[in-house]
């Protein structure tokens, strides 16, 4: 049976497919990414986890997979193939599609992990059928993917759609990135989680707390939960803006509130909205696996364009 691998490397996990012709999982697999030993350890774990899949292709569906797609986090050369740079996982400049390439032997596609996700979600999640969409998933961080016309934009030096970065608050909290007042660190779940935890007085508490509490009405939580919304809905109409986007997708560990997130987010984003037309804003449909689904969609549109005799490193 023809299919593909498809893998999504995370900052602690991986998590690994192969995907028949019509979409359909035929194994599902998980590994710990194994980053507290090192670089150059995360790089040979890939590359052995994608060789166990190919085995278990061969010897359970009677063939080995065609292609391989793959999705890592961090900035992605997707042109060259390189994974260019990762804090979570301290890699500088790896030719992963090259060296997947010669241990595999068949065409590799590499891709940015919340692209490949957002790549799912247009074709098979909650922007299924939208021409023009934007995925941003609320994680430890936040990131975008621009949906067009069944494809994600990469930019022109692979850095489109990081929205996390559009500055809301000009001069609050310092960012990693060398910016002050970035929404990531104010409508990222790490951001909920840590303003949560100082206003409540206990340093365990979390996002996933802070909503139950707000769902209960405590006044602190409502308060810490809609300076995230507002600030959320600030870069939202900053990209929405920008892009026209007719399906806004919102994921992550925070969509997983439900309405207790939804509900002000539409209402705060159509209090600020003034001549832009109003997008559709959903839940992401896909969940912890649209990079895993991504990265088949990336392995199969490799399949569907090239001749794989003239795909190389």
């Amino acid at each position: 049976m023809r299919h593909v691998i498809a893998l999504d490397v995370g900052g602690t996990g991986m998590k690994a497919a192969l995907v028949g012709d019509g979409g359909t999982l035929l194994h599902q697999d998980r590994r710990a990414t194994g980053r507290e030993r090192g670089p150059g350890a995360v790089v040979e774990d890939i590359l052995g986890f994608a060789a166990d899949l190919r085995a278990y292709g061969a010897r359970r569906l009677g063939e080995p997979a065609a292609a391989v797609g793959v999705a890592v986090p961090g900035i992605v050369d997707e042109e060259r193939g390189i994974a260019a740079y990762s804090a979570n996982l301290g890699w500088r400049d790896v030719p992963l599609r090259e060296l997947l390439a010669e241990r595999l032997g068949v065409p590799v596609a590499l891709g940015h992990d919340v692209r490949a996700g957002g790549l799912a979600e247009g074709r098979i999640g909650a922007g299924r059928g939208s021409d023009r969409f934007l995925f941003v998933p609320l994680g430890t961080g936040i990131a975008g993917a621009i949906g067009l016309d069944g494809r994600v934009e990469a930019g022109a030096h692979g850095f489109a759609g990081e929205i996390g970065h559009i500055v809301v608050r000009p001069g609050g909290a310092p960012c990693p990135c060398g910016q002050r007042g970035c929404l990531e660190r104010y409508a990222s779940a790490a951001a909920v989680s840590e303003a949560w935890a100082a206003a409540c007085g206990d340093p365990d508490a979390d996002a996933a707390d802070c909503a139950k509490a707000v769902a209960s009405g405590d006044p602190d939580a409502v308060r810490v939960w809609q300076e995230a919304v507002d600030a959320l809905a600030d870069g939202l109409v900053t990209a929405l803006t920008l892009l026209d986007p007719r399906t806004l997708i919102i994921g992550g560990g925070l969509a997983e509130a439900g309405e207790v997130l939804f509900t002000p987010l539409r209402e705060a984003v159509q209090r600020r909205v003034t001549f832009q037309k109003l997008p559709s804003i959903v839940p992401a449909a896909l969940g912890d696996i649209a990079g895993c689904l991504g990265a088949g969609i990336l392995a199969r549109d490799l399949l569907e364009t090239t001749d794989p005799s003239e795909v190389t490193a």
